[in-house]
């Protein structure tokens, strides 16, 4: 599978996540404070809640439900309940635009 287009960098609010969905596959999609763009495993590990739906802090994405907190960098969970990591995908940066392949993960 190749890279797909998701949308323009600047589309992206900073420090929001949003939900988009290839191939059926659903990935968080955040731009940090410092510009970084990450593509993460949309659903938590505690409790299959969307994580898109939670709070962006530094390189962290915390889930509403119950408080976990999973590394945009690494998808380890760094705060209880959830113990299982989340899929983390490649993300390139391609003529202003972002490219995400979800068959290729960088940490798990």
């Amino acid at each position: 599978m190749t890279a797909t287009k998701i949308c323009a960098l600047d589309e992206l609010e900073v420090n929001q996540a949003v939900k988009v969905e290839i191939d059926g596959v659903a990935i968080a999609l955040v731009r940090d404070a410092a510009g970084d763009v990450f593509a993460i495993g949309d659903t938590c590990t505690h409790g299959d809640i969307s994580l898109s739906e939670g709070f962006v802090e530094g390189q962290t994405l915390e889930c509403w439900a119950h408080g976990s907190m999973f590394s945009l960098t690494t998808g380890k969970p760094l705060s209880l309940p959830a113990y299982d990591p989340v899929p983390v995908y490649n993300v390139e940066l391609i003529d202003g635009f972002v490219f995400v392949d979800p068959s290729v993960t960088v940490a798990v």
